[in-house]
């Protein structure tokens, strides 16, 4: 499924540059070069980019301009990479953050 905006009234169309392909937990996604892993992974339908460390809730793009921290990820074994602020490169390991161990907190639970 491809969601990208190939051509705008005002902006025109889309250069697509060279194709590319990235993995987000296991799973081939395609982009194109100079696209950021946010706008490749939306491009093909991918709203959650991670679960809150905590409680386990979804998060996602929210901000796409590298203020809110919302649509952290791993990136080649990298922790708290920024999804909005980081190009695609060909054979990228992208994955997702989950829920982490929280045993001293009350109804915390551990892994």
């Amino acid at each position: 499924m491809n969601q990208r905006i190939v051509h705008h009234p005002v902006l025109g169309s889309l250069d697509a540059g060279k194709s590319l392909h990235f993995r987000f937990n296991g799973t081939t996604y395609p982009a194109y070069e100079g696209e950021t892993i946010a706008a490749a992974l939306l491009a093909s339908g991918v709203r959650t980019l991670r679960v809150h460390e905590e409680k386990g809730t979804p998060r996602g793009i929210y901000c796409n301009i590298g203020h809110c921290y919302e649509c952290r990820v791993t990136v080649d074994g990298v922790p708290t990479v920024r999804a909005c602020m980081t190009l695609v490169q060909d054979g990228m390991e992208v994955t997702a953050g989950v829920v982490l161990p929280t045993p001293l907190k009350k109804g915390g639970h551990s892994q």
